[in-house]
């Protein structure tokens, strides 16, 4: 994309120590994300993607840490800044969508006075204006009878209305970027839909900047302009979202494109492919590159050396496959 990026990481490395040594979760991934832009997150459980998206929002668990690395928002680097200066850009200029949205909606308030709460918090305005703001958003994120509902308390909602309100508390303050984790896991197929239909429409009408934690490539496929596949912490690969589902180049990226079955194109008894092994734990990444001991194409120079990502095409792979010199 042209425009300069409304997002920048960069090396960005998160740390647990323990009583038996550091534990790396985020080892030196970089990615950045334009406006207007989704850009996909997707890998196993335990690739790092919640992590790197806490990081981002200033969320990290004690004894977590930011180790290394810088991020970057609208060129300005956040994260150093003290707690007090982040809470005020969290809510301000980035927003946040968690997976179960009950841990987002306080159950003594109302979705009202929790939006307008919000607004007067963030934004220069009254508390009539405030509630018109709130009453727009509701019916931008698709909830019927808006007017009707913002009186309501969350358990008087659907589990995908819930979420769409979540969605309008995350732009209450109308945020240059947004960090969606994992947004539609635990919502019916229909619902994800539509909230995947809604996402891709904030970035397209509003510039908002999406990163989108997801484990789906259902939904990467439908939503991102680009994706970045994590596996043990690392950038495996980082592309346009159709070169890297239609030419994965990474043997990890390509265990996953395998394994999702494809309609119509699946033979009788044809069985899926799948990617051998577990990822492996954090006090337990192999040297060299950590996805070689479930790599059907691994050679020596893999056990011993860390690949960095390498410019292939339109997209970047850190695998030595597409590295010059012998195997």
């Amino acid at each position: 994309m042209s425009a300069a990026p409304l997002l920048e990481v960069k090396d960005l490395r998160v740390e647990f120590p323990t009583r038996r040594g550091t534990l790396v979760a985020v080892d030196g991934i970089s990615f950045s994300i334009a406006p207007g832009e989704v850009l996909g997150v997707v890998g196993e459980s335990g690739a790092g993607k919640s992590l790197t998206g806490m990081a981002i929002i200033g969320l990290l668990e004690p004894p977590g840490r930011i180790a290394a690395g810088e991020i970057r928002l609208e060129g300005e680097r956040i994260d150093h800044l003290p707690a007090d200066r982040m809470r005020r850009i969290r809510g301000r200029r980035i927003g946040a969508i968690f997976q179960d949205p009950l841990t987002s909606l306080n159950p003594l308030y109302t979705v009202g006075e929790q939006l307008v709460e919000t607004i007067l918090t963030h934004l220069e305005v009254g508390h009539d204006e405030a509630r018109r703001r709130a009453l727009r958003l509701l019916a931008e994120v698709g909830i019927p009878a808006p007017e009707a509902r913002i009186d309501q308390y969350p358990h008087q909602f659907s589990g995908g209305m819930r979420q769409r309100v979540v969605i309008a508390l995350a732009l209450c303050a109308e945020p240059r970027l947004i960090v969606a984790d994992e947004p539609t896991t635990a919502l019916d197929v229909s619902i994800q839909a539509q909230i995947i239909t809604l996402l891709k429409h904030l970035a397209r009408e509003h510039g908002t900047a999406v990163m989108l934690i997801t484990h789906d490539m259902g939904v990467i496929a439908e939503t991102a302009d680009r994706v970045a596949v994590m596996y043990a912490g690392r950038l495996a690969e980082l592309g346009p979202v159709r070169e890297v589902l239609q030419r994965p180049r990474h043997p990890y990226t390509v265990g996953l494109m395998g394994s999702i079955p494809k309609l119509g194109a699946v033979k009788r008894h044809a069985r899926l492919v799948q990617i051998d092994g577990a990822m492996p734990r954090l006090n337990a990444i192999p040297a060299g590159c950590a996805f070689n001991p479930r790599c059907p194409q691994r050679f020596a120079r893999c056990t011993a050396e860390r690949p960095e990502p390498l410019q292939v095409g339109d997209t970047r792979t850190a695998c030595w496959l597409y590295a010059d010199g012998p195997r």
